[in-house]
């Protein structure tokens, strides 16, 4: 075999390798890592303030969707919620059924009203039954109201099906506008 053709085929393998390295590479940038450990069991914690909802809202992540409810009255912290998978959601005060999109539902109860003490809301979504916009998730199908009635809200967060969840608490900032959080993740998949 002549050299330019050794060096030729030796280029054409260097660039097949090269181009094999920066395919494989891509694909597994495009892909995040999403080791999370969460799973589908009832969260829920029992340490009562005095809070009050004041908004909800939503965001898209690589590995989960989050559902975000922020809450205000006497402090910086907040600890009493319950999320759990259920077969259905129930309107509050009625026990009407909440009808929800999706393959599975969770449950998203505070023990925060949407209401002052003199029954003036403090957070009224303009729709009930999308309460915040979750089209094009990968997760969210909807999320509904079911209501504020004595001394707690009740959401129901209508999922593609039952996914791994986790539900944590953001503390407020003392003196500024940085309210407490109620934090819902959903995984994508397991």
């Amino acid at each position: 075999m002549s050299r330019p053709r050794i060096l030729r085929a030796v280029a054409a393998l260097v660039g097949a390798a090269a181009l094999s390295l920066t395919l494989l590479t891509g694909t597994a940038s495009a892909a995040p890592f999403c080791g999370q450990v969460w799973g589908s069991t009832p969260e829920h914690s029992q340490q009562y303030d005095r809070e009050r909802l004041l908004n909800v809202r939503s965001g898209q992540h690589a590995c989960f969707d989050r559902l975000v409810l922020d809450l205000g009255g006497q402090d910086t912290t907040f600890g009493s919620y319950d999320v759990r998978y259920v077969a259905r959601v129930a309107e509050d005060g009625s026990g009407r059924p909440v009808p929800v999109r999706g393959g599975a539902v969770l449950q998203v109860v505070v023990h925060a009203p949407a209401y002052d003490d003199l029954g003036r809301p403090t957070y009224l979504p303009r729709d009930p039954r999308e309460v915040v916009a979750v089209g094009g998730y990968a997760t969210f199908r909807q999320v509904a109201w079911a209501g504020s009635f004595e001394g707690q809200t009740t959401l129901a967060l209508g999922v593609r099906a039952r996914l791994p969840f986790r539900v944590f608490v953001l503390p407020g900032t003392p003196n500024s506008d940085h309210t407490p959080r109620l934090v819902i993740d959903v995984a994508h998949r397991w």
